[in-house]
């Protein structure tokens, strides 16, 4: 896929997976948040839980799970670390972390918790 189509089909990719948090009641309070440390795609709440959302598109679920490298992982985590320094809880704020999967046909799987896996 070329650079461009890849990019697009990001974007499509996040927009699908944005609605499904909506619908299921949590509040996106952030799309591509960019800290020191990297990009998060979503950030959604859920009550008092912060959740951070890393979405991976690709033409099959587990093509799309093989994007996620422990790199990426790693720079999520810092800039969690950051926004979550700006909540009123700090560092106390429950928070998760999910990967939403995209295949070719837009069908999504969340994964929660993705990172404790």
């Amino acid at each position: 896929m070329s650079g461009s189509r890849s990019y697009h089909a990001g974007l499509v990719a996040e927009a699908l997976v944005e609605r499904l948090y909506e619908r299921s009641g949590r509040q996106i309070c952030a799309r591509r948040w960019r800290g020191s440390c990297g990009e998060i795609d979503l950030i959604a709440r859920d009550g008092a839980e912060v959740i951070f959302i890393e979405v991976k598109q690709s033409s099959s679920h587990a093509q799309a799970a093989q994007h996620l490298t422990p790199r990426q992982m790693a720079r999520i985590y810092g800039a969690a670390g950051e926004f979550i320094g700006g909540e009123p809880a700090g560092e106390l704020t429950p928070v998760r972390f999910d990967v939403a999967l995209v295949d070719g046909r837009g069908q999504i799987e969340i994964v929660e918790n993705a990172f404790a896996a």
